[in-house]
């Protein structure tokens, strides 16, 4: 149960106490294939030395009771990474939770506000930041989102007062963001383009924005195969402006304007 609930299953579980302050303390040690590797690139290394000893990092509450998982943190020598502590299979390197209370806390912000995360879960403002920094890092080493684009839409938000902006790129085929960046301008537009790459843009067949200067001239440039279309609130936006300049030429053509009446005494 403890080992499913707080995602130890890659370890051997030595024991379970309860500490003074009536959490829930769970000494852990990971299994024989799993020892000795580095924290970052999990590969096998020299033992270097014990570290600072035992530590905790907090885990997943059981209700109101506070779990941690309790464990040895060696360090090894690694030829790429120097002297760093050892990896364990239920936290991410330097980090003090778990790698479930982690996940939570970034699932949980997608939804909600980080003031309501902290005082949801009890964990400080800039804690949220670091967290969810690491586990988009993780994500992101796994998956390359600008794998495989056909079919990309670029949009603008309001961040802040005084016409703060920021410029916005989804995957129409998987719905999900892939990039965000300060900015709404054509340099923005271009960064973008540069980390997709020459075979990235080519690759691209269709991609959606208003009617702005900002994102059709660097797409028509940089994207030889992609369509641009344009949403539809600006297309009848248009329309209705032709339409207008059309009523207008029409009125001037039907009803000239009359020399003005002078009235004299």
């Amino acid at each position: 149960m403890w080992s499913r609930s707080q995602g130890l299953v890659g370890a051997v579980i030595e024991d379970v106490a309860v500490g003074e302050d009536g959490s829930v303390v769970i000494s852990a040690r990971p299994r024989a294939g799993e020892r000795e590797r580095c924290g970052k690139c999990h590969e096998r290394c020299p033992y270097r030395d014990q570290g600072d000893g035992r530590r905790q990092w907090r885990g997943l509450d059981n209700g109101v009771v506070r779990v941690y998982v309790e464990g040895d943190a060696p360090r090894v020598a690694c030829p790429e990474h120097g002297v760093i502590v050892a990896a364990v299979s239920w936290a991410r390197h330097d980090a003090g939770f778990t790698r479930m209370f982690d996940d939570l806390v970034a699932w949980k912000v997608v939804e909600r506000s980080a003031k309501a995360v902290c005082e949801e879960l009890g964990i400080a403002w800039r804690t949220v930041g670091r967290i969810c920094k690491r586990v988009c890092a993780e994500r992101r080493a796994m998956l390359d989102p600008f794998a495989d684009l056909r079919e990309i839409g670029f949009d603008e938000i309001s961040v802040r007062r005084g016409q703060r902006y920021m410029t916005v790129v989804v995957d129409h085929r998987s719905g999900r963001l892939i990039w965000a960046a300060a900015g709404r301008d054509q340099a923005t537009v271009k960064r973008f383009l540069d980390l997709l790459g020459a075979e990235g843009c080519a690759r691209l067949e269709l991609v959606s924005c208003d009617d702005a200067d900002w994102v059709t001239v660097p797409v028509a440039e940089r994207c030889p195969n992609a369509d641009i279309c344009l949403d539809a609130f600006h297309v009848v936006k248009a329309a209705t402006d032709a339409l207008d300049e059309i009523r207008r030429e029409v009125c001037r053509w039907c009803f000239p304007s009359q020399p003005k009446r002078v009235t004299t005494n």
